[in-house]
């Protein structure tokens, strides 16, 4: 793939689909249960689909065994930076839990996924998957608990639970599933017809837009505004602090470059549209988690992502 066409993927399938979610917005042509659906859909079926025909030809070496790991770190480093640093930012516990959660979860599967296929294809695509794959377990094991801590810090009551059904029989674990049966793909050496791989292209945009355009659609300016200035403090922590770690260690442990900067890609992204939803779902302030989601993406997307292109690609 070309620069050139590289640069156009930039604009079609990162900032066209959130400018017509946003417009989408303000127009009010279609309710937000149409905009659910078009989320439910891609986890259900576009991203199961493309785990299985990306690692179905992946390459297999021990060193892969170290990207989940790297799930795991770009969590944690940014999460446990922003709680040293500024851990007694917020009085209220809402906020305050709403603040770290923010911290601690990027977006690594949609927007990391599909930069790390704009530059490297279906490896870089692959290797953020393997990424991916151990926040999953992180959202559910340590950050559902964490904003279940603070929401009761603000009530002074115990919350209910949440069973181990839960935790593991969620349709966000469908490209658990589809990675799984890539790799058994791959190791039975089971050859992957010509014409599927045909089909992974197109699949990626469809999985973009139909991913991007709800997160634009959810962009509310009105309620986020109050918190823009308050959440800028995260976007050194997730542009500089996290890469830099996360790309220290990549070089100690990885000696190909496609994952190493994959990790870089990745280490980079801004907060996840699931920082948003658990902080919903767990009564936390949800416009402190929306007002990073909306700044940290657009500092990504009209400049660190474009900083990252350039000194990936042009020589």
């Amino acid at each position: 793939m070309d620069v050139e066409k590289k640069l156009l993927y930039i604009v079609i399938d990162l900032l066209l689909p959130l400018l017509i979610g946003y417009f989408l917005r303000r127009n009010r042509h279609l309710k937000d249960k149409f905009f659910d659906t078009m989320i439910h859909y891609n986890m259900l079926f576009f991203y199961p689909l493309l785990s299985v025909l990306s690692f179905w030809v992946l390459p297999l070496t021990w060193e892969l065994i170290w990207l989940p790991v790297f799930g795991v770190l770009l969590c944690f480093i940014p999460g446990g930076a922003a709680y040293l640093l500024f851990g007694r930012k917020y009085a209220d516990p809402l906020d305050m839990g709403s603040y770290i959660i923010t911290a601690m979860l990027a977006n690594l599967g949609t927007l990391g996924g599909l930069c790390a296929y704009i530059i490297y294809g279906e490896t870089g695509f692959a290797y953020s998957q393997l990424i991916v794959v151990s926040q999953v377990f992180v959202i559910f094991l340590v950050c559902y608990p964490l904003a279940r801590y603070y929401y009761r810090c603000s009530r002074g009551r115990e919350q209910a639970a949440m069973s181990w059904q839960e935790l593991v029989f969620t349709r966000n674990q469908l490209p658990v599933l589809g990675l799984l049966l890539g790799f058994l793909l791959c190791w039975l050496k089971v050859p992957r017809p010509a014409l599927l791989g045909e089909f992974f292209d197109p699949l990626v945009h469809i999985s973009a837009w139909t991913a991007l355009i709800p997160v634009g659609h959810a962009t509310d300016f009105s309620a986020i505004r109050r918190y823009l200035f308050s959440t800028l403090d995260l976007a050194p922590i997730r542009f500089i602090v996290t890469p830099l770690i996360s790309y220290g260690v990549a070089r100690l442990v990885f000696n190909d470059p496609v994952a190493i900067n994959t990790v870089l890609i990745l280490a980079s992204t801004p907060t996840a549209i699931s920082a948003v939803m658990t902080a919903k779902i767990h009564g936390l302030n949800v416009h402190i988690a929306t007002a990073s989601f909306f700044s940290t993406t657009v500092l990504f997307l009209l400049l660190i992502y474009p900083v990252i292109f350039f000194c990936l690609t042009v020589h």
